[in-house]
């Protein structure tokens, strides 16, 4: 059997009884970091006898095949990353879906996410949430990540490198506008766990100048129909009265989207769909 085991985010209190166990018994322990595994294991007071296989982000696709190849065997396979799921922007997607091709029973041990916590700590609409991993390293790519979730209306979590986080705000500012309102949440259940809510120009501010270390995770609110709703027509108005005082229309829709705390998507598609030539 493949177990999937949700460890702790910081606190090992959070650590469950049945993951206790799991350590305990099973035979064979796929760890992302295995001087981590065996600290949780002694902050845990438990003691694990099985063999330990390193399966990190740099090894996962060359090791699919041995830890295939045990689970085959018959034996049972326990799978534990540094903190929260396997699978969820960590190793372990890859396995699940060779098991499943092998038929090969999967069990998981459900626990702490930093998804959900963040989610719920961020103060956020919570009835409806998308997941988007860890934004692009890069400043392109992560520009237009952005604009692709510009009109998503559900709430939207993601990680982020702390050295990162300034300019992934900056970004999300660009696109989004200040006025959208979000979360930082960092080191949730560690010592020095910080939630910062405010709005996207209040976190920049907050972010300036500060060294940020820790895990973080962001929440941003999904974008309001209801508040923000403007007659295709108008936008493209708007945007064509400054390309005629001599204005790009890249320029011009970014500060059209500026104007009116739009997503700058929204702007470009309505220039699209109105099939008004550009310059």
């Amino acid at each position: 059997m493949l177990i999937l085991a949700c460890g702790p985010l910081g606190n090992v209190g959070d650590t469950t009884s049945r993951i206790k166990s799991a350590l305990e018994s099973a035979p064979y322990i796929a760890a992302e970091d295995s001087r981590k595994l065996t600290r949780l294991a002694h902050d845990l007071g438990v003691r694990y006898s099985g063999k330990v296989i390193s399966y990190f982000e740099g090894n996962e696709s060359e090791r699919i095949a041995q830890l295939t190849e045990i689970l085959i065997s018959g034996a049972d396979l326990l799978v534990i990353t540094d903190a929260g799921a396997p699978g969820v922007s960590d190793p372990g997607y890859r396995l699940i879906q060779s098991a499943i091709e092998n038929g090969v029973p999967i069990q998981v041990l459900p626990g702490p996410s930093a998804v959900t916590t963040a989610l719920l700590l961020s103060g956020l609409a919570t009835d409806r949430f998308c997941f988007e991993g860890f934004s692009p390293r890069t400043a392109g790519a992560r520009v237009t990540w952005y604009e692709k979730l510009a009109s998503e209306e559900r709430t939207i979590i993601f990680f982020e490198a702390p050295h990162r986080l300034q300019e992934s705000l900056v970004d999300a500012l660009s696109v989004f506008g200040p006025n959208r309102r979000g979360a930082i949440c960092r080191e949730m259940t560690k010592t020095y766990e910080e939630t910062i809510r405010g709005s996207i120009q209040e976190l920049l501010e907050w972010s300036s100048g500060r060294d940020i270390l820790g895990e973080i995770t962001v929440a941003i609110a999904g974008f309001d129909t209801s508040s923000q709703s403007y007659p295709r027509e108008r936008l493209v108005e708007m945007v064509q009265a400054r390309e005629s005082a001599g204005i790009s229309r890249k320029e011009a829709i970014a500060l059209v989207a500026k104007e009116l705390d739009l997503p700058k998507r929204m702007v470009f598609d309505a220039m699209v769909g109105s099939k008004a030539v550009g310059r």
